[in-house]
């Protein structure tokens, strides 16, 4: 079976969460114009180290989304995001900081690294670039607030860039944070990941895929005020049994009834 850093999390934040979307083939729908917009900006980044226009693929790609329902903040709308998108483009172009030789190669790049098991795990990364002169792994990221940046080292707990270091065995990684507020900004972290960092991931990797191998999937609850989880987990309506929460958010994969028999390994 293949896993991935994002089946590795959904499982390890609520086994139950993991099992609604990989056994049971719910999917949250993509309403969140956030979400959208990031996938959408990635794709305009790309343009820009392609040498195309990056700010007529933003509009292109991000205008196939104009009317269809998607939910907003209360400070944002499809004008204002389309805009500071732009705006973040031409801020990313002044700054040049980053450099990324053979774009056709190094964006978006796919690497498998087999498990034990007959298992594998995918990762696709942003990109393999050059960040100051310093050759590292590059993370894209769209956000309406900055990131912290202190203390200083944070970024060397973020576990999805520990996650692509295991997976490529490249020590350097940075994260492009491109801030979406009235007045822009671009903010570029760099970290080191340790060999003890990798080390540990494999070992959380491997343990988790044998949790799930082993339908060990009880719910974990995050019903503690003030901060709830399960308030804003698109899976709430299945756990609470509503079946207007779950229309709500959620749609089921073609051929999910199939599996209705991997219920009974939970049990």
């Amino acid at each position: 079976m293949t896993y991935s850093y994002t089946q590795i999390r959904q499982y390890l934040s609520c086994p139950r969460r993991y099992k609604h979307r990989y056994l049971d083939g719910w999917k949250e729908k993509d309403t969140r114009a956030a979400m959208l917009f990031g996938r959408v900006f990635e794709q305009a980044v790309a343009a820009y180290f392609q040498r195309r226009d990056a700010a007529a693929v933003l509009y292109r790609e991000w205008s196939a989304h104009q009317g269809s329902g998607l939910h907003f903040s209360e400070r944002d709308s499809w004008d204002r995001m389309l805009q500071s998108g732009v705006q973040l483009l031409d801020r990313f172009a002044q700054d040049d900081r980053v450099r990324v030789r053979q774009p056709g190669r190094n964006l978006q790049i796919q690497f498998t690294k087999p498990l034990a098991g007959q298992n594998d795990f995918v990762a696709y990364v942003d990109a393999i670039g050059e960040l100051d002169g310093t050759r590292c792994l590059l993370e894209w990221k769209t956000t309406a607030s900055r990131y912290p940046d202190e203390p200083t080292g944070l970024l060397a707990l973020d576990p999805q860039l520990v996650c692509y270091s295991w997976v490529t065995g490249i020590a350097e990684a940075a994260q492009v944070v491109f801030v979406r507020k009235r007045l822009v900004e671009i903010q570029y972290f760099r970290t080191v990941i340790s060999n003890e960092q990798r080390e540990e991931f494999s070992h959380l990797v491997q343990d988790s895929i044998q949790r799930i191998e082993s339908a060990e999937f009880l719910p974990h609850s995050g019903i503690r005020f003030p901060q709830n989880p399960c308030t804003s987990c698109p899976y709430i309506g299945l756990c609470l049994g509503r079946q207007d929460l779950t229309e709500a958010a959620l749609v089921r994969r073609p051929g999910a009834d199939d599996l209705g028999w991997l219920d009974e390994l939970t049990y």
